[in-house]
């Protein structure tokens, strides 16, 4: 089905007709239409026009008022103050646009998917083997995924990539004991993915501690791991093998993480360190040769004129170490030669924490100089910031130990779930279960999403499962009460009925749901989540003043009835659409 045209796009081309009958050199001007609380729309571009054309803001306005052509979708116009354009909707208008969306039988309520656009490698979601993923890890995981699925959604071809931390010294001392003690990764087969990932998880940081323990107690096992950090550099076969073993069961957690999370993983998109290893080299060569890096006591820098440290001297991004070794540099640099050169990708968009924005700067202004980025290719660093505690202190345990992410996800989905038990009438043991799971990751990642991404936000899960006040469970509780409704109504089915006037609730409330494609595009063109969360805390709160105000199944007329059932599906397919973009499910019962 085609994209539908939205009202405020209606008005707007009324006006931009009306303003250059009047002023034709205002054709192509910008009306300034905005939703207000004085009417349903007010376009302020008039006094613009009027100051450039040397005339007379209200009579100007009053001349293009008289050019408006009301009835079908304007139903009244006033000129306001110097010059302000008071606009009404027709309530037919209203009720015509949305049953036009809901008519779109493919699920996108007449959001436009734009064709042959270009093609986004998005880098997010970035654990590091053999570690455990701490509440540090949540963010960039939420909010990639949630930019993944509105840049998909609005057309755009997005290639997902997990740059995970597969490399490094800290591998040589655990290879060595590995090989050691070959049977420590050892553990029973698991069709359960949560039990196999945790135990997986527990393997691992029980192996870490021991090669950690010997690599500080025994000198001679010290020198034998940094010698596998040399074979694991250099390719050596067996070394690799045992390398694998710890990505592979490294893996096994992670996917069992981002399933608790509601999240798709997929393995090809799993491209770490290591994956650009046979690059760094030729990146330093090609940086070296442009002269757009030097070297600086032995090292392959490059520098920046506003770049200096404490001391006022420039601080260089050190591409290759004095000792020939490779930094995190050479390999962001190589993966960005990768994204641009084989994956052909246009844009390149890096949720990472706002602490490496200094990095991120410096690689981005060196691919520019190489002539890796340009105009046609850009890369963006979208900064989040710190998950805090209610105590606005970045988030620890009682301890000062990072949180185990696992352990934060548990706990929201036990919060979730009592109260799901709480509010549930006829939901058994496992539905329960399954509804606190869903209550639970939606409320984690609806507290991260509703923040912008560069802001910190408070971990507080007491306020994230509340039923009041701007949480994902608000907006479920919103969308099952909706289904309840709609089951109620039994044989009696939504229907459209454009001939009948509009409650002044129920006009809030279409004027905003013709408001989802807008937002939905400025949300993804923005990489903005947040804009979202906001709008559909917004529907959710107008639906809740209309369900207020307007009774549903007990309206005045069998044709009130289907028209207000109507208005409740379609809220009920937004907030459902909508949430799906952000990451979260939305239960047909709560």
């Amino acid at each position: 089905m085609a994209s539908v045209t939205s009202l405020s796009d209606s008005v707007q081309q009324h006006l931009a007709s009306a303003l250059s009958a009047t002023l034709p050199e205002a054709a192509g001007a910008d009306p300034l239409l905005r939703r207000s609380d004085r009417a349903d729309f007010q376009a302020n571009g008039i006094l613009a026009l009027a100051k450039k054309a040397k005339a007379n803001p209200r009579e100007l306005a009053t001349q293009a008022v008289s050019r408006i052509v009301t009835g079908e979708v304007i139903e009244d116009v006033e000129v306001s103050g110097p010059g302000f354009l008071n606009i009404t909707i027709a309530d037919k208008a209203i009720t015509r646009n949305l049953a036009a969306r809901y008519a779109d039988d493919t699920g996108r309520l007449g959001v436009p998917f734009a064709e042959n656009t270009g093609t986004t490698v998005i880098d997010y979601a970035q654990p590091n083997v053999a570690k455990e993923m701490h509440v540090g890890h949540l963010r960039s995981a939420v909010i990639g995924d949630s930019v993944v699925q509105l840049l998909e959604f609005t057309g755009e071809n997005v290639i997902r990539r997990h740059h995970i931390g597969d490399w490094g010294t800290q591998f040589g001392m655990l290879i060595q004991y590995l090989d050691e003690h070959p049977h420590e990764l050892d553990h029973k087969a698991s069709d359960d993915l949560q039990a196999s990932g945790e135990e997986a998880m527990s393997n691992l940081d029980r192996l870490y501690k021991a090669a950690r323990k010997k690599f500080d107690a025994d000198e001679e096992f010290k020198t034998r791991a940094r010698r596998r950090v040399v074979d694991l550099q250099a390719g050596d076969e067996h070394t690799l093998a045992i390398w694998q073993k710890f990505v592979d069961e490294s893996k096994i957690y992670f996917f069992s993480v981002f399933e608790k999370l509601d999240m798709e993983v997929r393995d090809p998109d799993i491209v770490g360190e290591s994956g650009y290893n046979d690059m760094l080299a030729e990146t330093c060569r090609l940086l070296e040769e442009s002269g757009v890096a030097v070297r600086s006591e032995g090292a392959l820098c490059v520098f920046f004129d506003d770049v200096k440290g404490p001391d006022g001297n420039p601080v260089p991004l050190i591409v290759q170490k004095s000792d020939g070794g490779y930094g995190y540099a050479a390999t962001d640099l190589s993966a960005i030669r990768d994204r641009v050169f084989n994956l052909k990708a246009n844009s390149l968009v890096y949720v990472v924490d706002a602490r490496q924005s200094l990095h991120f700067k410096m690689v981005f202004e060196t691919a520019r100089r190489a002539g890796w980025l340009n105009d046609d290719v850009k890369a963006f660093q979208l900064a989040f910031g710190t998950v805090l505690g209610k105590d606005g202190k970045p988030f620890k345990t009682r301890e000062g130990e990072t949180v185990r992410l696992v352990d934060l996800l548990d706990e929201a989905i036990d919060r979730a779930s009592a109260v799901v038990r709480e509010k549930a009438q006829d939901l058994s043991e496992e539905e329960i279960a399954e509804r606190g799971a869903q209550v639970g990751i939606g409320a984690v990642k609806y507290a991260d999403l509703s923040t912008s991404a560069n802001r910190d936000y408070k971990f507080d899960l007491d306020q994230m499962v509340s039923l009041n006040g701007d949480t994902s469970v608000y907006l479920q509780y919103a969308y099952a009460r909706i289904q309840s409704i709609l089951r109620k109504a039994g044989e009696v089915r939504p229907a459209a009925r454009p001939e009948l006037e509009l409650h002044a609730a129920e006009r809030a409330l279409g004027l905003h749901l013709d408001g989802f494609a807008e937002t939905v595009n400025e949300a993804a063109t923005e990489y903005a989540p947040h804009k979202l969360a906001a709008y559909l805390y917004q529907l959710a709160s107008l639906y809740t003043s209309f369900y207020d105000k307007c009774p549903v199944l007990k309206a005045e007329t069998p044709e009130q009835v289907e028209n207000r059932l109507f208005l409740c599906d379609v809220t009920a397919r937004t907030l459902h659409r909508g949430m799906a973009l952000l990451g979260i499910r939305t239960p047909e019962r709560l």
